[in-house]
């Protein structure tokens, strides 16, 4: 029987951005028989990181982690002896990113938004540009011919947040002395209700135990939180297309 849903790449720049940004909707494509698989951008496969991030995964259906293993802007112990994500020459990032893209042949892929999500994080902003760059990219068959042979997701989405949705989360963030970076309610073009898949989705942050335990990082925060506070800061996930199919009427939204 053919998937219900279609097949779906996220490109993030941490461990951990996958499940708190889309781990609702991942999980919901693979319960539907899609394919479903993330990117990492920073960390290096021997990290404790990664090991958390593998754990997430497995969680949600999305295989196994695919990490480009560049360090994190603020941590060069994530990947010792390689450079920063946001030091490392841009046409490597894409073709890195552009091989996994061919790889997996996914109908939608999914990404940070154009303000490096919410607090605009250095890698985030970065792997925005990457990913951008790449879909355009992986449908040329001149871009890149040693990644494998063309291949043009029909969707391009950026997992953002409206300024109407920002709510109790930008309380949090506010209290620990991070910013919110929202953008107007116009801009989303899917609010996804990942309730079925909340269980999935709060096992797959929590799952990210270093940064659970700590105060500042985002997992951090929800886990001090009652579940039904938690519940309501990431119950729906927000989307914006950035590009259009190139098949008419293909794929009109990322919805249920």
């Amino acid at each position: 029987m053919s998937p219900s849903l279609p097949s779906l790449l996220g490109v993030f720049g941490h461990p951990d951005d996958e499940a708190l940004l889309a781990g609702g909707v991942l999980a919901q494509h693979a319960a539907a028989g899609a394919t479903t698989a993330v990117v990492t951008a920073t960390w290096a496969p021997e990290t404790h990181r990664a090991g958390e991030l593998a754990d997430a995964l497995v969680i949600l259906g999305a295989g196994k982690p695919r990490l480009l293993g560049f360090a994190d802007h603020r941590i060069p112990d994530s990947a010792p002896g390689r450079p920063r994500l946001c030091d490392a020459p841009m046409d490597e990032v894409v073709q890195r990113i552009v091989e996994h893209i061919r790889a997996v042949r996914p109908t939608v892929v999914v990404t940070h938004d154009a303000y490096g999500q919410l607090t605009g994080h250095p890698d985030h902003l970065r792997t925005h540009q990457a990913t951008v760059l790449a879909v355009h990219a992986a449908g040329l068959e001149h871009r890149f011919p040693d990644a494998g042979p063309p291949w043009r997701p029909q969707a391009l989405y950026a997992a953002t947040h409206p300024h109407s949705g920002i709510g109790l989360l930008g309380t949090l963030m506010k209290q620990v002395g991070k910013k919110t970076l929202s953008v107007p309610d116009e801009h989303i073009t899917a609010a996804v209700d990942v309730s079925p898949w909340l269980d999935q989705k709060e096992r797959a942050i929590l799952a990210h135990r270093s940064e659970a335990a700590k105060e500042r990082p985002l997992p951090g925060i929800l886990a001090r939180l009652p579940s039904t506070a938690r519940e309501s800061v990431i119950k729906t996930e927000y989307f914006t297309r950035l590009c259009a199919s190139p098949t008419a009427g293909a794929l009109s939204a990322l919805t249920v």
